[in-house]
C-alpha cells in the first residue's frame, strides 16, 4: 500500500525538472538491489524490508557490486565515528530509503543529530512507511521525545527526514534549521549517485554553501567514473533511455575530475578510489565469505562495473583528512559483516 499520490507534493515548493521523475525512480532501482543483496546474505540489514517488498533476483554482478558500495562507504562513516565518539552529525543526501539511521540505532554508535533529504516525493513514501510500522517509529523516539509527522516530513528527538529540492540552497537551509542542525558540530555528508543528477553549476553552489557553513566536516560521495570510454557511453545511454539525463556528469570523468569539484568548491582536499580499489580494501575473509554466496559468470563485467563506479572523500579543514578505504580487522559495528 501507497501513500495518496499527492502526498509527494504537498506543502512543498519544489518544482519538477523534466527528468526529476526518473531521477527519483532511481531510489526505488537501488532500494530493490539492496534488498535482494541482503535477502542472499551479503550484508545484514533488518530494516529494509520495510520499506521494500520487491523478492526480484538480480543478478551476482549486481550484488557484489552493490555490496561493495555498502561497506565501502560505512566503512568511511565507521572511522568518523570513531574519531569524533559521536559527537557529530550526519546529514544522507538524495537518502532514498537507505536505513543506516536505524542501524546505527542497534550498535553502541549514537550520533547528536541524524538528517535526512530527498525529493518529497521520495520522503513521502519513506514517511508513511515510517508510521505504519512500530519498529520503525520505536527507534526514532525515546520515553521523552515525541515524533511530529507532516506527509513529507518526519521530525524525532535526533532523527530528521524532509523533503527538499538539493538545486534550491534556501530551502535546504531552512529545512536544515527546522532540523537544528549545528553549524560547529563535525558533520559526516553521504551521497550516493545524487550529485552525478544535479546540473554543475548547482552542485557547485551546493559544495560551495557547504563548505561555508560547517567547519569541520566530511563528504563521502558514491557515483559514477570513467564516463568517456566506451563501457561509460553504454551506461550513459541506457540511463537517458530511461529519461535520466546525468547532468553532473563532467565530474564523473575521471578520478581527478571528482576530486576537483570538490577542492574547486572551497573543500580542503579530497581522495578517490574506484570500486577495484575499495573492494580490494574489503578484509580477505569478507570478501571470500560473500564470494561463496552465488557463482560468478560474468567476471569481466564486474570488473568493467567496478572501474566505472568510485567513492571519493572530501573534507574541511584538517580533523578528519585521514580518513580513507584502507580497512581494519574487525568492522562489524555497523552490521554489514
Amino acid at each position: 500500500m501507497e501513500p495518496p499520490a499527492s502526498a509527494g507534493i504537498a506543502g512543498s515548493t519544489h518544482k519538477f525538472h523534466p527528468c526529476d521523475e526518473a531521477v527519483i525512480a532511481t531510489n526505488d532501482d537501488a532500494s530493490d538491489c539492496k534488498r535482494c543483496a541482503v535477502r542472499l546474505g551479503y550484508w545484514k540489514d533488518d530494516y529494509i524490508g520495510y520499506f521494500v517488498r520487491n523478492q526480484e533476483r538480480k543478478a551476482p554482478e549486481i550484488n557484489r557490486g552493490y555490496f561493495a558500495r555498502v561497506k565501502g562507504v560505512e566503512m568511511c562513516v565507521e572511522k568518523f565515528l570513531k574519531k569524533t565518539s559521536g559527537n557529530c552529525q550526519i546529514i544522507n543526501l538524495g537518502c532514498g530509503f537507505d536505513t543506516l539511521y536505524f542501524r546505527l540505532r542497534d550498535t553502541a554508535h549514537q550520533v547528536k543529530n541524524f538528517i535526512e533529504l530527498d525529493f518529497p516525493t521520495v520522503t513521502a513514501r519513506k514517511c508513511y512507511t515510517i508510521k505504519r510500522n512500530k519498529a520503525l517509529l520505536a527507534r526514532i523516539h525515546d520515553e521523552d521525545g515525541e515524533v511530529r509527522l507532516s506527509p513529507t516530513d518526519l521530525h524525532g528527538p535526533s532523527y530528521h527526514l524532509m523533503g527538499v529540492d538539493l538545486r534550491n540552497l534556501d530551502e535546504v537551509d531552512s529545512k536544515l534549521q527546522q532540523a537544528e542542525v549545528d553549524y560547529s558540530l563535525p558533520t559526516i555528508f553521504l551521497a550516493e549517485c545524487v550529485l552525478v543528477y544535479i546540473e554543475a553549476q548547482n552542485c557547485r553552489n551546493l559544495l560551495k554553501w557547504i563548505a561555508q557553513k560547517f567547519q569541520a566536516a566530511v563528504f563521502v560521495n558514491y557515483e559514477q567514473v570513467n564516463m568517456n570510454d566506451r563501457f561509460g557511453d553504454v551506461m550513459l545511454n541506457n540511463l537517458r533511455g530511461r529519461g535520466c539525463s546525468l547532468a553532473g556528469v563532467e565530474s564523473c570523468l575521471s578520478l581527478d575530475t571528482q576530486r576537483n569539484r570538490f577542492k574547486h568548491s572551497g573543500w580542503t582536499g579530497a581522495r578517490a578510489w574506484d570500486m577495484v580499489q575499495v573492494y580490494e580494501s574489503i578484509s580477505a575473509a569478507e570478501r571470500q565469505r560473500i564470494e561463496r554466496l552465488e557463482m560468478l559468470d560474468e567476471g569481466e563485467l564486474l570488473l568493467q562495473l567496478f572501474q566505472h563506479y568510485c567513492l571519493v572523500v572530501a573534507w574541511l579543514g584538517v580533523a578528519f583528512q585521514d580518513i580513507d578505504i584502507t580497512v581494519e580487522e574487525l568492522m562489524s559495528s555497523l552490521n554489514i559483516d
